[in-house]
């Protein structure tokens, strides 16, 4: 087996069957499937055991940090690849990931597949803005149009991108052990991306890839945007008050998201911008922490 798979899921069984049949149907390697199982859904449990695929349980809804990280230790490969459980896995999506790992000598890398998504996808709408490819396949599986998606997925240009797609992406499992995985405390799960980031970032990790070969649809979190029991967590104060820095200072000055990828990252460039906005950040910090 290649990778291991992580998916947790919540009452989102139509989408996650989905998700594992096109990693059955499109995937070059035999990886190995884990998913978490939030809650009691009778029908995810039934599918998992019939198709004999390895999953972890828990009654409640834990949160996709802690849920991630116990499946996660189910893992027998090298490599973790954490998933949403709505996404669509194109033709060779891990090869092209793997022919990543194979031009580097070591484990100190963050490798994520390229999102194909019916979201918009830049805030400007410029190419260089762009972080996922937006195109509309289908805004949920009742409309998905997956013969349509396969005849044109990799006739979209794109780019490597630097700082990464957040999901899904793929860490050495003995990193992933030694930074502890997703941080608990951003459960259920928002802003626990950049958090890893970070914690990578910290342990020296410099490669940070979007790799624009690598593909895979994604529907668009659809279990919370759309489950009304979903609480969201305050995820960019939590960052904020750990690591003494806004998430946009993180992505735009340490990890240069959103540009072209063309080398590993160095040290942040530290000009004009990069002390103001450093100490902007300072000041959040200080109002966060004693008056808000």
């Amino acid at each position: 087996m290649m990778f291991s798979i992580v998916i947790p899921t919540f009452d989102n069984f139509k989408y996650l069957k989905l998700t594992i049949a096109s990693i059955k149907k499109n995937s070059d390697f035999n990886n190995e499937i884990i998913i978490h199982v939030n809650g009691n859904d009778i029908k995810i449990i039934s599918y998992l055991k019939n198709n004999k695929i390895i999953y972890t349980k828990s009654d409640t809804n834990l949160g996709l940090c802690k849920s991630v990280n116990i499946a996660a230790k189910k893992a027998s490969t090298n490599y973790i690849l954490y998933s949403h459980d709505d996404m669509y896995f194109l033709p060779k999506w891990d090869y092209h990931l793997y022919e990543e790992v194979k031009k580097i000598n070591h484990k100190k890398f963050y490798f994520s597949s390229t999102q194909i998504s019916p979201l918009k996808g830049g805030s400007k709408g410029r190419f260089d803005d762009l972080q996922h490819i937006s195109q509309n396949f289908g805004e949920k599986i009742e409309n998905f149009k997956e013969e349509e998606l396969l005849k044109n997925f990799d006739k979209y240009r794109f780019r490597d991108l630097q700082g990464s797609h957040w999901a899904p992406h793929l860490i050495h499992k003995s990193i992933w052990d030694e930074i502890g995985g997703f941080s608990e405390e951003f459960d259920p799960g928002f802003t626990s991306d950049p958090d890893l980031n970070m914690k990578l970032w910290n342990y020296g990790v410099r490669i940070f890839k979007g790799v624009s070969k690598s593909r895979v649809y994604h529907f668009g979190s659809i279990t919370t945007r759309h489950k009304k029991n979903i609480v969201r967590n305050k995820g960019k104060r939590t960052f904020l008050l750990k690591w003494k820095m806004t998430v946009d200072f993180f992505v735009k000055f340490y990890l240069n998201r959103g540009r072209e990828y063309k080398t590993p990252l160095n040290e942040p460039h530290k000009n004009f911008s990069f002390y103001i906005n450093l100490n902007i950040c300072k000041l959040k910090y200080l109002l966060t922490k004693y008056f808000l």
